[in-house]
């Protein structure tokens, strides 16, 4: 029988399927808590906890709003008398195997208005609308493969606050193999976007200039063992090396803001497709530095 760890909490209460490649499903946890569960063997790849679990960790070092994470517990009595929750594939439902699996908070627990697309009039209302140009920054050093998506939160005052979620595609994506046009994790809705001033981009550079690698290397070595496979660790070294290069971090953010200003970044319904881009790239040096070359494993890759 498996014994629940201290700070892991029990899958209960199955609640509904949620929409995605990842087959996530909604569930009360032992402590009460609603979560969006994530699969050990979802249909999309062996690095997906791992990148959900490191991709929230690296966000939250860096300042920027995610939701709580926690690793959780499917007994095998839960998924037998659940077969809803179970994984649709062409050949029929897989049962999915008992044992640890990623939770996020569901966020909207707090009675607070939930919103997924927002009017140019609320875009206004987001008060922390500049992250979201260091969450694309650290998505591009982290070779994000998917748009970037986020949930914005209505607080009492009516003030709008944007939490990213779906970490899913970082470091290379869930099979560790993505390589997308550095707009593939551009938020879909460009209007976001507005003009950053340059108080704001110092205060990019002083999140990363900020940034503790031991620390955070410590929070990603908590991360449950199977999860973190070579080529997951891998995908992850290697981001925190580009962060790390101030020179680069400078070339990335150049570059995104001379994309989106000018207008040439592909547009939200092309944003997954591989194409060469009409004028800028990303900088021919960021590559040559070890973009995408291979990393001196850390510790806790071995």
């Amino acid at each position: 029988m498996f014994t629940v760890p201290n700070d892991f909490a029990l899958v209960t209460r199955f609640i509904r399927k949620l929409r995605g490649g990842s087959q996530s499903f909604l569930a009360q946890a032992s402590d009460g808590l609603l979560y969006v569960v994530k699969l050990i063997d979802n249909p999309q790849g062996p690095n997906l906890l791992f990148n959900e679990s490191a991709g929230s960790e690296l966000y939250r070092a860096c300042g920027l709003n995610v939701p709580e994470w926690r690793p959780m517990v499917l007994s095998g009595a839960f998924l037998d008398n659940n077969p809803d929750c179970w994984i649709n594939m062409p050949e029929g439902n897989l049962r999915p195997a008992s044992g640890l699996c990623f939770g996020s908070r569901f966020l909207g627990q707090n009675g607070n208005r939930i919103l997924e697309i927002l009017s140019g009039s609320d875009l206004r209302r987001v008060r922390n609308r500049a992250d979201f140009w260091l969450a694309w920054l650290i998505d591009v050093c982290a070779a994000h493969g998917d748009p970037r998506q986020a949930i914005i939160e209505e607080d009492s005052a009516r003030s709008l606050v944007a939490y990213f979620i779906d970490h899913g595609h970082m470091f290379g994506g869930p099979k560790g193999d993505l390589k997308k046009h550095f707009t593939a994790s551009r938020y879909l809705d460009a209007r976001i976007y507005e003009r950053v001033s340059s108080e704001e981009l110092l205060g990019f550079k002083k999140a990363l200039l900020t940034l503790d690698p031991d620390k955070l290397w410590k929070r990603i070595e908590m991360i449950p063992a199977g999860w973190r496979n070579r080529s997951a660790l891998d995908g992850f070294a290697n981001c925190i090396q580009r962060l790390s290069k101030p020179w680069l971090v400078q070339n990335v953010l150049d570059t995104i803001i001379d994309a989106q200003q000018r207008g040439t970044a592909i547009k939200s319904g092309d944003l997954g497709a591989e194409r060469n881009p009409p004028a800028a790239v990303l900088r021919s040096e960021i590559f040559g530095a070890g973009y995408d070359q291979g990393y001196a494993h850390h510790p806790a890759c071995a």
